[in-house]
């Protein structure tokens, strides 16, 4: 008997995730595409902003695409569909919530008036506190102050560390 998490990924399962990866690529690169390139103000073409988002964009396409080709090589649409392990709910709730943390950063926390640095340290925060709340592990799901702080340091940390690389080695203004 394999241990759970050994068994390999169906190729239906790959077909899906590299169309996504694909899709999502595409939003990235059509993203890249649209950002200002600060042609006003005479910045070199190779440093605009975007740039790296666009070639990341590209890789994933291509690799999306590659893993998508090869599991439809696979046979990925001949392939019955698998009833879903017993797990599969609570690792569903666990993305959505991922999700969900992301989508308020980025919505919520973000450009709203907090400084990029607080913003980020609450979403760090936040998001080990409610993942660890979430694990599997009992000792892990209890909440004590010692936890807390920890997160607290981490978070913060996280977001002047994330602050400063930003403004001070990319010279990337944040809002």
């Amino acid at each position: 008997m394999s241990a759970p998490g050994d068994e390999s990924p169906s190729a239906r399962g790959d077909l899906r995730q590299g169309l996504g990866w694909m899709a999502l690529g595409v939003a990235v690169f059509i993203g890249s595409v649209t950002m200002d390139r600060l042609e006003r103000q005479d910045v070199n073409p190779y440093t605009v902003p975007g740039l790296l988002p666009g070639l990341l964009g590209l890789a994933m396409v291509l690799l999306g695409g590659i893993l998508a080709l090869r599991s439809w090589r696979r046979g990925a649409l001949q392939e019955a569909i698998a009833a879903h392990p017993a797990d599969q709910h609570e690792q569903r709730r666990r993305v959505l919530i991922v999700m969900g943390l992301c989508l308020g950063y980025a919505v919520v926390l973000v450009g709203h008036g907090l400084p990029f640095w607080l913003a980020s340290a609450i979403y760090v925060t936040g998001s080990i506190l409610i993942l660890d709340r979430m694990s599997r592990e009992p000792e892990a799901r209890r909440m004590s102050a010692g936890r807390v702080l920890k997160a607290l340091v981490i978070g913060g940390g996280a977001g002047v560390i994330t602050h400063l690389v930003f403004q001070s080695l990319f010279l990337v203004r944040l809002p």
